[in-house]
């Protein structure tokens, strides 16, 4: 066998869904875990599937399985923000033809953006306040201009549409409802940064945005919104699409890239970073769904404006996906700021049943919010300083039906299947800790010094945000449940 087919293979070894179909798969993520109690016969389904899915996307009916609301029928949408930015499609019943998106003033702050010179579309993100909407919350600017900087013969484009955080949805009603806002966004940043390729990294659990994608995409390239002189400008630029093989990590941008490549999906260390040295070694601009979506609204009406909106150094509005354990779960667009309780009581309306354990914002790699804390302000630093994060805009309500020593078992079951196993902390910590919550959980006890041991390996040592993002939660989880976690130790 040659290297290049053993590379591939390696690869492919790497995914959990390939040549797997996801007729009949149960859900196992961390939303369809706190509502488990609503359908435990569709629990036991999900635990029984192999391989695991760990998130469908569909975390306001949850348990759920494969296609359950394939028409998106049963999902409140609602705008809370005092600018609609993301959502005024979504809630007039979507624009998944471009003859309705251009009705609705869709393209004219491409058309804006194009008649521009790029370093102005690149200031007005600046002014805008804009971070990234996929966790980390970089400065969205920084990122474009360090790829309009940099000098090569190829530039790409990557949106990061691999949304992996269980009881996050927002990514795929944008993409099912509303692909040109995405198509138009991509346009924008091309402009801005000299891109000439993009690619748009679907996970395969969307088999419905990857259908419509592929329509939209026939349809601007007709009106010549892509391809070869862009709406009769010098910009030359195409989009296509890879569908992922089931990878949490993948989610990482360094990860991802890898995999672009045919590469093992492994976190690539830095520097050299991938503005300068991305996708087949050529300057790249990673950046999320929504992050791209809020795009358009900025260049037309303003950078500026839009920093009128929000709190700190947390500007503009944020997409919620709310769990099913509340009594209005979808998604809702709301204005940094807002407080938690108002997001939890106010727009989900509470829950359904029970007393608040906790609300997971951001996904596992973040802390649980105890209900004390929920006069909080939804916001990056505000958040991070409670140990908790604003992550992809996830809201997983637990009800006092879970304990925590439950939900600790399952974020590390879950770590430990998604780590990419490049660094040894992660790799062989998540495991044990899993094994240990697991045997806690039928009466055993873990060592509090190999738990603490652990959790500082984590911290201190690991690779990329993965390892550390579930220390972080581990953290958060001694913090805010010191008594019950205590007792789990020996």
């Amino acid at each position: 066998m040659n290297p290049l087919d053993i590379s591939r293979r390696a690869s492919a070894s790497f995914y959990h869904l390939t040549d797997v179909s996801l007729e009949g798969c149960a859900c196992q993520g961390l939303a369809c875990f706190a509502a488990r109690a609503d359908n435990p016969q569709r629990w036991q389904q999900a635990r029984a599937s192999s391989p695991a899915v760990y998130c469908l996307g569909q975390c306001h009916h949850a348990p759920a399985a494969f296609a359950d609301d394939a028409d998106n029928a049963d999902v409140a949408i609602g705008v809370h923000s005092s600018a609609t930015v993301l959502l005024g499609n979504l809630v007039q019943g979507g624009a998944r033809d471009i003859a309705t998106y251009r009705e609705r003033g869709g393209g004219k702050a491409m058309r804006l953006a194009l008649a521009t010179y790029p370093g102005k579309v690149i200031a007005e993100l600046e002014a805008s306040g804009l971070r990234g909407r996929g966790g980390a919350g970089f400065p969205a600017s920084t990122k474009w201009r360090a790829v309009a900087s940099a000098s090569a013969p190829q530039k790409y484009l990557v949106v990061n549409a691999d949304e992996g955080d269980p009881g996050s949805f927002s990514d795929r009603l944008l993409l099912e409802n509303d692909p040109f806002r995405l198509i138009e966004a991509c346009v924008i940043a091309a402009h801005a940064t000299g891109a000439s390729q993009g690619i748009i990294y679907l996970r395969k659990e969307y088999p419905a945005a990857h259908a419509v994608l592929e329509h939209a995409m026939a349809q601007a390239r007709e009106a010549g919104w892509l391809g070869q002189g862009v709406l009769g400008s010098t910009l030359d630029f195409d989009l296509g699409i890879h569908i992922g093989q089931g990878s949490y990590v993948c989610g990482e941008e360094t990860s991802l890239l890898n995999s672009l490549e045919g590469r093992r999906p492994e976190v690539r260390l830095r520097p050299p970073q991938i503005t300068e040295h991305g996708l087949h070694g050529q300057p790249t601009l990673v950046t999320n769904v929504e992050t791209l979506c809020s795009v358009p609204w900025i260049i037309e009406n303003g950078g500026e404006r839009y920093a009128t909106i929000g709190i700190g150094k947390s500007r503009g509005t944020k997409l919620l996906s709310l769990n099913s354990l509340l009594n209005r779960p979808g998604l809702y667009e709301v204005d940094f700021g807002i407080s938690l309780r108002d997001i939890v009581e106010k727009i989900g309306g509470g829950l359904r049943r029970g007393q608040l354990k906790g609300v997971m914002i951001g996904g596992p790699l973040a802390g649980l919010v105890p209900a004390a804390l929920l006069d909080t302000a939804l916001g990056y630093e505000e958040l991070q300083a409670i140990g908790a994060a604003v992550g992809h805009g996830g809201v997983i309500a637990f009800a006092d039906d879970t304990a925590i020593a439950e939900i600790v078992a399952e974020v590390f079951r879950f770590g430990a299947r998604e780590s990419c196993g490049k660094c040894t902390p992660c790799h062989l910590g998540c495991p044990e800790l899993a094994s240990s919550f697991s045997a806690v959980l039928a009466g055993e006890k873990m060592p509090a010094t190999r738990w603490h041991d652990l959790i500082d390996a984590l911290e201190a040592t690991s690779l990329c945000g993965h390892g550390r993002g579930l220390a972080e939660f581990a953290r958060a989880i001694e913090r805010h449940y010191p008594e019950e976690l205590a007792q789990c130790f020996a």
